[in-house]
């Protein structure tokens, strides 16, 4: 396992997948992050129950309040592919306001040093359930779950965290 990526380290640079109208487009994280301020939060995988019924749909309710916080974007990323985190986007209803993002292979989640073995459930390498506060790329706020927690990367710990 990688160091933990900690406050005041870049985003590694790196590309990742993202579902669009034209099938995935490929996206940089140096793209994402540069010359803003961005919420990325990570779920072990879509359409699991906790991701579904509250992680997720707890940014999509208070995204106009991190907005109002300075927040520029909100990124939404799992260890799936750019398929299945599109259908989840349509079954949550995301919009436009959270880009979600593949990290297919877990690669951004190794790098950052989040992943999470869950080999022996059947589910591979996923990333543990995390959220951050990057301005201008580099990490201001890190809040990773302990196993089975929902507490520190919630959408309102973040907007407490701003």
């Amino acid at each position: 396992m990688s160091q933990t990526i900690k406050i005041g380290d870049s985003i590694p640079s790196m590309k990742l997948m993202k579902a669009t109208a034209d099938g995935p487009k490929e996206v940089s994280t140096d793209e994402l992050f540069k010359g803003k301020t961005v919420v990325m939060f990570a779920v072990p995988g879509a359409f699991t129950p906790t991701c579904s019924a509250k992680h997720l749909p707890g940014f999509v309710e208070n995204i106009a309040a991190l907005k109002a916080k300075g927040v520029d974007g909100v990124v939404c990323m799992a260890v799936n592919d750019a398929f299945v985190m599109g259908a989840w986007a349509r079954d949550q209803k995301v919009g436009e306001d959270i880009t979600m993002l593949a990290d297919g292979s877990a690669a951004l989640t190794k790098a950052m040093g989040l992943e999470l073995d869950l080999v022996p459930r059947g589910l591979g390498v996923r990333s543990q359930r995390f959220a951050l506060v990057a301005k201008d790329g580099k990490v201001t706020h890190l809040a990773v779950e302990a196993p089975g927690g929902f507490e520190v990367s919630r959408a309102e710990a973040v907007l407490e965290a701003l």
